[in-house]
């Protein structure tokens, strides 16, 4: 029999991946959609950025109103949203229209992307906390390992359009999931101070909140290495090294295994040495491995076992960022836990969604740009560890 503690952990995980997945599955199929639909790299890639820009727009409401009205009910609009805007990708007739309902599709994802943190941090803290949140990733994370391999299939099979139907599916899934598993975690008696205007007047405070920022903009940094090779990584691999789409969702996939496996020892080690020193070592070996990574392309080692190799590892180190950051910054902020997990999430796809549009300003066909913008990332997330978590001060109590 499951325990309430991992069906938790499930029911959000397969909640949070849904959006996630709505990317993931369809990256075999960004050559043939360009093909399909006659639009050039760049188009292609704004239905990722639009889909980014959506989910980042939303989460400024999702958050308040689910403080407000309960995590629930902004999750069931969300997800009713998702599922109808992916009847409307599938059934595009142009790249316009596609990236119109992505933009729609991703109003929807906003939810099950903002939500689910906020129900952790409703039931648990500390490293408790921590472990629910691994946990919670390690179904969130299945998305990056089954996504593409399944699109592969499925666009071999029916087409690209048919990874939209299948998506459309995810989100009635979703929508049952909510109906008959999830329970509410904010009853009434906790809403009853939380208006629209309070919620403003959090953000404002977050905004001013360093700690909060900086723990905020390491994972940033952390996910926008990642949103730069979910942008790139199908051109590099297919069209510059040769790999097949099934074989590029192979490689794909072992990246989100290794983020996945580190992960999970996320509690063991804010157990062992505390919050604080597994965020510090985790961004530093994330830093050096892409720096290596980066002087060998440089130096003209342009080898797909050697990008494959370091990104691997350096994404390994990134599973320990993730879910202890998030963990951090919402620590403290229980009674404002929806905003704050909005406007956390928000800036987090704001600066993956820059991160990603400067990347693509320098892609040439190869993959020294995408390793650059990795790298810069790391370098960027390194950057505010230090100026955060540097120095003794609020995360004293996380050792």
């Amino acid at each position: 029999m499951i325990s309430p503690f991992l069906r938790l952990a499930l029911v959000l995980g397969l909640l949070s991946a849904i959006g996630p997945f709505a990317i993931d599955m369809y990256l075999p199929a960004l050559p043939a959609i360009g093909n399909t639909l006659v639009a050039d790299v760049g188009a292609v890639q704004m239905s990722l950025t639009a889909f980014f820009a959506a989910v980042s727009v939303s989460q400024l409401v999702y958050g308040p109103a689910s403080d407000l009205f309960g995590r629930k009910k902004p999750l069931y609009f969300g997800m009713a949203l998702f599922t109808l805007a992916s009847i409307g990708c599938a059934l595009a007739p142009n790249i316009g229209t596609l990236v119109a309902f992505r933009f729609v599709q991703g109003l929807g994802a906003g939810a099950a992307m903002t939500v689910p943190r906020a129900v952790v941090r409703d039931v648990h803290t500390g490293n408790d906390a921590a472990r629910l949140m691994s946990l919670l990733m390690l179904v969130f994370s299945v998305s990056p390992i089954l996504a593409p391999l399944v699109g592969s299939f499925v666009v071999e099979a029916f087409g690209w359009r048919g990874i939209f139907w299948f998506v459309t599916g995810a989100g009635v899934a979703g929508l049952a999931l909510l109906a008959f598993v999830l329970q509410e975690t904010r009853p009434p008696a906790e809403r009853a101070g939380s208006t629209w205007r309070g919620s403003l007047s959090a953000y404002g405070q977050l905004m001013r909140d360093r700690h909060f920022l900086g723990l905020t903009f390491i994972g940033a940094f952390g996910l926008a290495s990642f949103f730069v090779y979910l942008a790139n990584s199908s051109f590099v691999m297919i069209n510059h090294y040769g790999l097949s789409p099934r074989e590029y969702s192979f490689a794909f996939s072992i990246n989100a295994v290794s983020f996945i496996g580190v992960s999970q020892l996320t509690g063991w080690f804010a157990k062992r040495f505390g919050l604080r020193r597994t965020v510090r070592g985790a961004v530093l070996g994330f830093t050096v491995t892409m720096t290596l990574l980066l002087v060998l392309f440089t130096a003209g080692v342009d080898r797909f076992d050697v990008l494959a190799g370091l990104l691997f590892v350096g994404f390994g180190f990134l599973g320990l960022v993730i879910p202890a950051t998030s963990v951090l910054a919402l620590e403290d902020h229980g009674d404002i836990a929806g905003v704050a997990s909005a406007l956390m999430g928000t800036l987090q796809l704001v600066t993956g969604a820059v991160v990603m549009g400067f990347t693509g300003l320098f892609l040439d066909g190869t993959a020294f740009p995408m390793v650059a913008g990795i790298t810069l990332c790391a370098v960027m997330s390194m950057a505010f560890t230090q100026a955060t978590l540097g120095a003794p001060g609020r995360l004293a109590a996380a050792h």
